[in-house]
């Protein structure tokens, strides 16, 4: 974790959500620690504990597009948590990201400026997407 704030965060870098969430907390001066959870995996207290903390079910987690989950059949309301947890386990692509934890708490921050509720105070200067789109305007206070 980084310095005297810790931030964590559970990144996939193929999704523009979760660069443009690790881009606004860089540019709050912090630096996180990053997980590619799609390279290590899940641990099922470590899977539990995040939903947990985030105030989530399984399933408000589940990725759906870009996901085999429609594929696997977990689409279905019948299919229980645990069935979720232990698939999300054997396909770490179903969890959505990114998970962000700090001391404030944890969130599934989707959209990428919910990770502005996590930190301790906002970016300073404009924060601009990779693709050059404006992120955050700090006089205007607030995500664009």
């Amino acid at each position: 974790m980084s310095g005297p704030f810790p931030v964590m965060v559970f990144h996939n870098p193929e999704c523009e959500t979760s660069r443009n969430v690790i881009t606004l907390i860089n540019s709050s001066q912090l630096s996180p620690k990053i997980v590619h959870y799609l390279e290590v995996g899940w641990t099922e207290p470590l899977l539990l504990a995040l939903l947990a903390a985030a105030n989530l079910t399984p399933r408000q987690a589940l990725r759906v597009t870009k996901s085999p989950a429609e594929s696997l059949d977990l689409l279905e309301p019948s299919v229980t948590d645990s069935k979720l947890v232990d698939m999300m386990l054997l396909y770490p692509v179903l969890v959505n990201r990114p998970f962000v934890v700090t001391p404030k708490g944890v969130k599934l921050c989707r959209p990428s400026e919910t990770v502005l509720e996590l930190l301790p105070q906002p970016p300073q200067t404009l924060v601009h997407t990779d693709g050059g789109t404006l992120l955050f305007d700090p006089l205007a206070k607030r995500a664009l």
